[in-house]
């Protein structure tokens, strides 16, 4: 904002938004702006969002109690073609004149354009008309709180209205209601005509959810609705629907109390012209047939090979493509069983999951060669996907180590590999991008690339040596999956060559959870050119020549001009200095050289990593517009247990550092844990409380004394504490001081509330808190170390507030982050030592953070 341009933008918008900051600018004569609506419920006030969201009419959205979309609705032109118009009415000659340079074509179409017309549309798109006092709509309102009440067992409620002038053309609307007394449920009766219904009903009765003395609610009928068809269609009653289920409810003389009576009538229905009726009957599955070639469910295929297999006929119209155990394991509709919903809904998801077949089609048929009539024949069909596909993909990405980059991908998947319905995926990929973490001597744009690639072997079920059925059933629909990954970069730290493997498990507990266990996820790191440290990493380079100025400056032994050599001169000074005492250094100094000898160390060494991991999460979100949910996460993670195995049984000798080592390296062994917690709240009008929490903490033992970096903790960034850069945050009260700075324990939590501005565009404002330590490990330092409960005065606190733009398929995100309390602040409070647009910190991400 310190750019001249850039001052006068915003003076022209605020001047704007002042012009259009009249409310009633658009209202008309004698008419009134709603300003607000008020509710009395029984001499109470009460303003609840459940009431309000009943009203027909609501009052402009305003944004922290200025209405922005209103005010720039008040700011477009009611009606620009007539202005248009009326110019050159006025003004004749202006006309002929424009006339003569365009065409008169021209100027009419002149006042079609964007200026003169668009300008004035889009602002009436984005902005809010206002809303304006209508006695027909206060009238609808009342009828539906009469209706909201009536449903809350409240028979006898009494609403009324009333309209108050308040000055400058507005009014708010006062809705007053009279409950009474609500009505109880008494008796709850059955008439349900088919006999098996009204015994299965009867052994059921317990579950019932309507409940005799307690308050008549709509929603508890409309519930026990679903319940009674859920229980009949799961038990074999296939042509029951919930709306043969009516209620018959008595209040007449009762005394405030209400007398149900669920009536159930015969299965009806029609033949020619005539409908008939007769008694549910209970269906048992007589025949289950897979077309697994069709071309869709309308016709059925033609067959010319077919296999029965565990009481399941499988047809093809060329060569049967499957081994029938791969198909039939995804199929729980059986030969014998009830009809079931159930069944039919988990079959359709495991077939689909399968991912050899498009999302199957499941009909059923009554068996005509059962004369009693009881059977039923269940034909699946199912489309297969082509056995060959192949992918790309182009996307614009930012993470915490690139500003901004390309990626491409190209992928190669093969279908039912082993005719057991196996996937494997092949893909290739390639990325460059633009980061300002690191050297860029030449100043390019795109300064780092790396690419890749990854294989990845899926079989749809659990691939064990043991049986593992009662532990893990089928119908948790688990998946086996083999990976290998290769990756390298260039220009990004010390470029690294990333070789990756993994064979996981993964099921559906029950629905909304997830689980897997990994039984090895193995990964190779190794460092290219670790020489290059001290040229990437420039604080810890810039605080040892620091030092070194002090006592060698100008040794050609250590020094190239002015500064040290970043390669073989910085690891003598550091070696003479810290082992052969050839400097009279400080105390602090000398601990400040250990410690950054240590880091290099640690940053520049190759690592094995050969951990399991066991993972558990549930969520409640039942889909993409649900905003009220919980979500919850947990994984423990345990590495190096078999090599350190290994390497005792091969009688490993140690190395000169006193630890084993697989291949001359150094395997990492620690324990890990993490815990995760989102929860969102629907607050009504797009408006969205959304908070985030987290701990983690990995603990090295045995062969290491601290984390690999790919398993350790950062802080700050667009997901995490917005107030600080990625890896500028921590550890504790440190300050940030190296250029990417971890540690092996994290607390964080994050709230923002989200709304909207107009249309797509969205805002939020937020809190982030949290901060990364070290502990357990080789590092002492206290500020550096969690000590204990005192440590937690050195959780860092971040607020701000964002723009999000709603792509349907992508949401982009800007967010502002203001240092609010610093805990590297060492003289002064630490409270909004630096809150100010200059020590911000933008913060631009794809999706929400959480």
């Amino acid at each position: 904002m310190k750019s001249l341009p850039a001052k006068i933008l915003l003076f022209v918008l605020f001047g704007l938004l002042v012009v259009g900051c009249n409310s009633v600018k658009r209202v008309p004569k004698n008419k009134k702006l709603l300003n607000k609506n008020e509710f009395f419920v029984n001499d109470k006030k009460q303003n609840s969002e459940d009431l309000e969201n009943l009203m027909y009419q609501k009052p402009n959205s305003d944004l922290l109690g200025y209405k922005l979309r209103l005010n720039l609705y008040n700011l477009a032109n009611p009606n620009p073609d007539s202005t248009y118009r009326a110019k050159f009415i006025r003004n004749p000659k202006k006309y002929e004149r424009l006339a003569k340079i365009l065409s008169k074509k021209q100027v009419n179409r002149l006042g079609k354009s964007f200026y003169y017309f668009g300008f004035h549309e889009m602002l009436k798109r984005v902005g809010e008309a206002p809303v304006i006092v209508d006695t027909i709509n206060i009238r609808k309102s009342r009828l539906r709180l009469k209706g909201h009440y009536f449903n809350k067992g409240f028979f006898n409620a009494k609403i009324s209205s009333k309209i108050d002038t308040l000055p400058n053309k507005k009014a708010k609307v006062t809705y007053t209601i009279h409950t009474g007394k609500a009505y109880l449920l008494d008796s709850l009766t059955q008439q349900i005509s088919t006999p098996i219904l009204d015994s299965m009903f009867q052994a059921t009765k317990e579950k019932s959810l309507l409940v005799s003395g307690k308050q008549f609610n709509g929603q508890d009928f409309d519930a026990e609705k679903a319940r009674v068809a859920s229980l009949y269609r799961n038990n074999g009653i296939y042509h029951f629907q919930a709306n043969y289920i009516k209620y018959d409810i008595d209040t007449v003389d009762t005394g405030h109390k209400a007398n149900s009576n669920m009536i159930i009538d015969d299965y009806s229905y029609r033949e020619n012209d005539t409908t008939k009726t007769m008694p549910f009957k209970q269906y048992r599955i007589s025949e289950v047939n897979i077309y697994t070639d069709a071309t869709g469910s309308k016709i059925k295929p033609t067959i010319n090979d077919s296999v029965t297999y565990n009481g399941y006929n499988l047809y093809a119209t060329e060569k049967l493509k499957y081994r029938p155990k791969a198909i039939t394991d995804a199929v729980f509709v059986s030969k014998g069983n009830l009809f079931s919903d159930i069944r039919t809904t988990v079959t359709s998801r495991y077939l689909s999951n399968l991912r050899v077949f498009n999302y199957p089609s499941i009909q059923y048929e009554v068996d005509t060669r059962d004369t009693i009539g009881n059977s039923l024949i269940a034909n699946i069909y199912l489309v297969p996907r082509k056995k060959y596909s192949f992918g790309y993909s182009l996307d614009v990405t930012h993470s915490n180590i690139q500003d901004f980059g390309i990626q491409g991908t190209t992928s190669f998947t093969i279908r039912n590999v082993f005719n057991g319905a196996e996937t494997l995926e092949i893909a290739a990929r390639g990325n460059i991008g633009s980061s300002t973490s690191f050297a860029n001597p030449n100043d390019t744009f795109f300064n780092v690339s790396e690419y890749g690639a990854d294989m990845k072997l899926s079989f749809p079920r659990i691939v064990f040596p043991l049986k593992t059925e009662k532990i893990i059933p089928k119908n948790m629909i688990p998946v086996t999956t083999l990976s290998l990954g290769y990756a390298k970069q260039q220009n990004i730290g010390l470029d690294k060559e990333n070789f990756t493997g993994a064979f996981s498990y993964n099921w559906n507990p029950k629905r909304f959870y997830s689980a897997r266990f990994d039984l090895f996820n193995i990964q190779y790191v190794k460092n290219l050119f670790p020489e290059n440290y001290f040229r990437v990493y420039s604080s810890s380079y810039g605080a040892l020549n620091d030092i070194a100025q002090q006592y060698a400056a100008g040794n050609p032994e250590y020094f190239s001009g002015d500064n040290l050599e970043p390669e073989q001169g910085t690891l003598a000074f550091i070696n003479d200095a810290l082992n052969n005492n050839a400097f009279p250094l400080t105390p602090n100094q000398t601990r400040t050289v250990r410690s950054i000898e240590e880091r290099r160390k640690r940053l520049t060494e190759n690592n094995l990593i050969f951990a399991s991991s066991f993972s558990y999460s549930r969520t409640t979100k039942t889909d993409l517009q649900d905003n009220t949910f919980y979500t919850f996460r947990t994984k423990v993670e345990s590495a190096g247990n078999f090599l350190a195995l290994v390497a005792r049984l091969s009688k490993q000798l140690e190395n000169q550092n006193g630890n084993n080592t697989i291949f001359d390296i150094e395997y990492s062994q620690y324990l890990k844990g993490e815990f995760e917690y989102i929860k969102h709240w629907d607050l009504s009008r797009k408006k969205v409380l959304a908070m985030r929490a987290f701990a983690g903490i990995a603990v090295p033992y045995g062969n290491s004394n601290s984390i690999p970096f790919s398993r350790s903790y950062f802080a700050g960034g667009s997901n995490d504490n917005r107030g600080w850069q990625s890896y500028s945050l921590g550890p504790g009260s440190s300050g940030g001081i190296n250029d990417f700075n971890e540690a092996n324990m994290k607390l964080a939590y994050s709230t923002e509330l989200r709304f909207n501005l107009f249309g797509d565009l969205h805002s939020a404002v937020f809190v982030d808190v949290g901060n990364i330590w070290n502990v357990f490990d080789n590092i002492e330092d206290e500020r550096y170390t969690f000590n204990g409960l005192h440590s937690l005065r050195d959780i860092a606190v971040g607020s701000g507030f964002g723009l999000r733009y709603d792509f349907n398929f992508f949401v982009v995100r800007l967010d502002i982050g203001f240092k609010t309390y610093d805990p590297a602040v060492t003289n002064g409070s630490r409270w909004f030592k630096d809150y100010n647009f200059g020590n911000s910190v933008l913060n631009i991400g794809i999706n929400y953070p959480f």
